[in-house]
């Protein structure tokens, strides 16, 4: 761990620049999550699980429940009630794709990847085209901030999880 003190280091204007629009866009993700949940008429942990699943299954990297639970910030018993709502619901099946039978993955359904293609393909229009017209150098630089950033917000979460 860095040996500084976030609250008494004297912050550039730029730096203090960089948290607010990291705020800000946080916030405005958030936002834009409520709206996944008007969209597709699921509470918001619901929606927010739902989201997760779809973008690992995207991604090739289907997660678990047990994986799914620590993204959402919920206990193992709570994630398996939502799970079952978006069972119940058509937007998520369990698979046992591992020679590991005991191993679960979960997939999202082909109405629920529907769903959220056309919420995407709605709302957005303006970040894809933000980052399609960003220099590809400064795609670059920025992602490996964002990925910098995501290390230490991950080292500061794991360290407060173990306290």
């Amino acid at each position: 761990m860095p040996d500084i003190d976030p609250l008494t280091t004297v912050w550039s204007d730029d730096e203090v620049a960089v948290m607010h629009a990291m705020r800000d866009w946080a916030v405005t993700f958030d936002e834009l999550q409520r709206h996944l949940s008007s969209w597709i008429g699921l509470p918001g942990s619901d929606a927010n699980a739902l989201g997760q699943i779809v973008w690992a299954d995207q991604a090739g990297e289907p997660l678990s429940p047990a994986q799914l639970a620590r993204r959402i910030g919920m206990t193992s018993g709570a994630t398996s009630v939502l799970l079952d709502r978006l069972e119940g619901a058509g937007h998520v099946t369990r698979h046992r794709e591992s020679a590991d039978r005991r191993r679960v993955t979960l997939r999202p359904t082909e109405s629920a990847r529907a769903e959220s293609g056309r919420f995407l393909a709605f709302s957005g229009a303006e970040i894809a085209a933000t980052v399609r017209d960003t220099d590809p150098e400064e795609t670059r630089v920025v992602l490996a901030f964002l990925r910098r950033m995501t290390d230490a917000a991950a080292s500061a979460n794991g360290r407060l999880q173990a306290r």
